[in-house]
């Protein structure tokens, strides 16, 4: 069963697309926050049922409580008009939303893709595309994969602000962009042929599911997306996820992540490397894990990866709780894989 349990809002903050709420509940007072798309506004003093699940279990990606139904104020949704495809099916959060798909097929496409499995590394990597390329219209495309909604994502938001994305939607069970998709494959189709994309970044939102097997982690969604970019005649990008930093071993040097994805994929892909990734092959099996790469038929490149621009930079430096001196290898790879892009780019 959901864990739910009956509260009362102490003081509501009007920060929208997500609201962040004080509720009290069963004599404690919980930070909480509530989707206004969905639930609609909170205000003092309003009855709310929230879902207790993740600040009860202490998920790092969701340190609160979430507004299930606000019963003062929130029974009197109509829906979107018109709309007729849903997200959340069948969940009591089931919503319809007017899909990106829908407009003439056009492929092969032939712009670049450029896939990763972490949402940190989209800021480093939208960074380096406009470093390398001035004035590119840069789309990100969300995927499922990550723990919270588009709606949640400071990144997107500071990304969009700065001219450094052009446009976000979010593709299958992922929800909150500003376009919705039904599939990856129909959202990168939509962005590249319909929006006029030069580029397109496709991976998770904040957070990551994971379990630390080889195939129960969020990070694998970046095969189907791999697969989906190369079918439309995508060029596609792998932006490899590695770390010098992280205490797990199976994340040091080339994450497992990243090296299963490889493993897997039908057909070959670029896959970007800081300058001297090599160095740290003796520590952490760098060297090995390029070269069996490079034996599956993948293009492994260097790219110029600008460490120091990035952190003048302003944008997030902050990686799964390290900072960029903490981990300069996580950075560096993502810039790297911008640097590559940007190479591809007619």
């Amino acid at each position: 069963m959901l864990s739910l349990r009956r509260g009362v809002v102490v003081s509501a903050e009007p920060v929208e697309p997500w609201q962040r709420l004080e509720v009290e509940l069963e004599g404690q007072r919980r930070t909480a926050c509530a989707d206004i798309a969905l639930v609609g506004p909170c205000h003092e003093g309003d009855e709310v049922v929230v879902n207790t699940s993740a600040l009860d279990l202490g998920l790092g990606s969701g340190g609160f409580d979430v507004v299930h139904v606000n019963l003062t104020r929130g029974l009197g949704g109509r829906g979107m008009p018109g709309a007729h495809v849903m997200k959340l099916n069948y969940s009591s959060l089931q919503h319809a939303v007017l899909p990106a798909e829908g407009r003439e097929l056009r492929i092969p496409l032939g712009r670049p893709v450029g896939v990763f499995q972490l949402h940190g590394q989209l800021a480093p990597l939208a960074w380096a595309l406009a470093q390398a390329r001035a004035g590119l219209e840069v789309g990100y495309v969300q995927t499922a994969g990550g723990a919270l909604p588009g709606g949640m994502s400071d990144t997107v938001r500071q990304l969009l602000h700065r001219g450094l994305l052009a446009g976000h939607t979010t593709a299958g069970p992922a929800y909150g962009g500003a376009q919705e998709a039904i599939t990856t494959a129909g959202a990168l189709h939509d962005g590249l042929a319909a929006e006029s994309w030069d580029v397109a970044l496709v991976g998770p939102g904040p957070g990551i599911l994971g379990s630390g097997s080889a195939l129960g982690h969020g990070g694998l969604v970046a095969l189907d997306s791999a697969h989906a970019a190369l079918a439309l005649g995508c060029p596609t990008v792998l932006a490899a996820r590695m770390s010098s930093g992280d205490p797990r071993e199976r994340h040091r040097g080339l994450s497992h992540h990243t090296r299963t994805v490889l493993e897997l994929l039908l057909r070959p892909v670029t896959l970007a490397v800081p300058p001297g990734a090599r160095v740290f092959a003796e520590l952490d099996g760098i060297g090995a894990a390029l070269d069996a790469a490079r034996a599956r038929g993948h293009a492994v490149v260097e790219a110029h990866a600008d460490v120091e621009g990035y952190r003048a930079s302003g944008l997030p430096t902050r990686t799964m709780g390290r900072t960029l001196d903490e981990d300069r290898l996580f950075f560096a790879a993502a810039l790297a894989a911008g640097g590559a892009l940007a190479e591809l780019i007619p």
